[in-house]
């Protein structure tokens, strides 16, 4: 598959973009996510002369959770200019929809700014790039039904589990600590839910809840989504996308043996593909 056939970042881009002030608060940015159903927002400062807004730097949801759930910052003080993600990491409308997968995988993002002629002209999403490659006919995901067991390939088996009876400032430090979006809930040893990045931001932040005082069981997911390990990527994708979920438990005669996020579902794909990225990147 070339990077010509993969479709082009401008096809799947999207223009309608959220931004906030540079002193919006924390608690604005979450409320902003939970209202739109995002996973970022972009910020803005104000051109003087009336000029609109000048696209500064990116809040995502990973920002919130690291950076200041885990930290033990004031949500309703801290604003998003203190811990936005700048400069901004950008690719054009014409490159190749592979090439951004390449770029995410890289930088360990799940979001890309789209600047044309120097604005910041659209937003590209790790979900934007699974949605294209999984629906495709052909093409890299394609090539992986052939494969035996896919998700057992492409699913992480290090399971990073929490007590029910934990913070969710515990469960931030951890998520932090281990690179993970998601923790596998446990009560009495067993699992019972999962928590992710976007319950943090969505179910506490954007509320003003303390995270030293809401406990982890609160805010979970239940019960657990899973997904056999016999299953394909497809299937993998369709579910998320109907659940409105980004990580599913993968089981094997009904036991958990792994945890699947989107952005595995997109990681073989730019393994397939990076002796072309960097050839084509050296020249």
């Amino acid at each position: 598959m070339t990077a010509q056939s993969g479709g082009t970042i401008g096809s799947s881009m999207h223009r309608d973009l959220e931004v906030v002030a540079q002193d919006a608060t924390i608690v604005d940015a979450a409320v902003r996510m939970r209202e739109r159903s995002i996973g970022s927002v972009l910020v803005g400062s104000v051109e003087p002369g009336g000029g609109g807004h000048r696209i500064v730097g990116i809040v995502t949801e990973i920002d919130l959770v690291r950076k200041v759930i885990a930290q033990g910052l004031n949500v309703s003080q801290t604003t998003v200019a203190q811990i936005m993600a700048r400069p901004l990491l950008t690719i054009t409308p014409d490159q190749p929809l592979l090439d951004a997968s390449h770029l995410m995988e890289i930088n360990h993002v799940r979001h890309l700014c789209v600047s044309e002629g120097g604005c910041i002209v659209g937003l590209i999403s790790v979900r934007d790039l699974v949605r294209y490659f999984v629906e495709a006919e052909a093409g890299p995901a394609r090539a992986l039904d052939d494969v035996y067991r896919p998700l057992s390939v492409l699913m992480r088996t290090s399971i990073e589990t929490i007590d029910n009876g934990e913070t969710l400032l515990a469960a931030a430090r951890r998520m932090a600590e281990k690179h993970v979006g998601s923790l596998l809930v446990s009560q009495t040893g067993k699992p019972v839910g999962i928590v992710t990045e976007s319950d943090m931001v969505r179910k506490a932040l954007a509320y003003n809840l303390d995270p030293g005082l809401i406990r982890v069981g609160s805010l979970m997911n239940h019960p657990v989504i899973d997904i056999d390990i016999n299953r394909t990527i497809h299937d993998a994708s369709e579910l998320m996308a109907e659940k409105g979920v980004r990580h599913l438990a993968v089981t094997e005669i009904h036991k958990i043996v792994g945890i699947l996020s989107v952005r595995d579902l997109i990681r073989v794909i730019s393994v397939r593909d990076r002796p072309r990225f960097l050839r084509e990147k050296g020249k």
